[in-house]
């Protein structure tokens, strides 16, 4: 993974003149496809007042998970914990939500605006024990970049 060529390709998304769905699309459609392990790509940003996550731009096969209520699965522990979350095996995590069989293993990284956790990036692999620190590393960046258009 060469992580100096993905942040300035993302740089350049975000830079470009589109709206923030377009940018938010933009970016989950070149992370999947420049990263032969990143099978779903989405953003969740949390709904309104709500305690929940709705799921924004996405790129994957289509998910049921559109509602993610805090605490449930890994996108709502990160939702309230506001850490980083790598699961290497979802097989072995019992506060998980399934998106489809073919899941192995998950990153979510969350993404704060004037220190709220106000969303975050989810990965999906078909491969288990994939992510490593260059993948948190590249998603952190992201999720920082990304606050500049929301």
């Amino acid at each position: 993974m060469n992580i100096d060529k993905l942040q300035k390709n993302i740089d350049k998304i975000i830079a470009s003149e589109k709206s923030k769905e377009q940018i938010l699309q933009a970016i989950c459609n070149y992370l999947e496809s420049e990263i032969s392990y990143y099978d779903w790509v989405g953003f969740y940003f949390k709904n309104g007042n709500k305690e929940e996550l709705k799921l924004a731009q996405y790129t994957g096969e289509e998910t049921e998970h559109t509602i993610i209520p805090f605490g449930k699965g890994i996108c709502g522990q990160v939702a309230v914990s506001n850490k980083n979350f790598v699961v290497q095996d979802v097989s072995e995590q019992e506060n998980y939500i399934s998106c489809g069989w073919k899941v192995k293993s998950e990153i979510v990284i969350p993404i704060f605006v004037n220190g709220e956790n106000i969303g975050q990036i989810d990965i999906d692999s078909h491969t288990a024990n994939i992510f490593t620190e260059k993948d948190e590393q590249l998603l952190e960046y992201i999720c920082t970049k990304v606050t500049t258009i929301l």
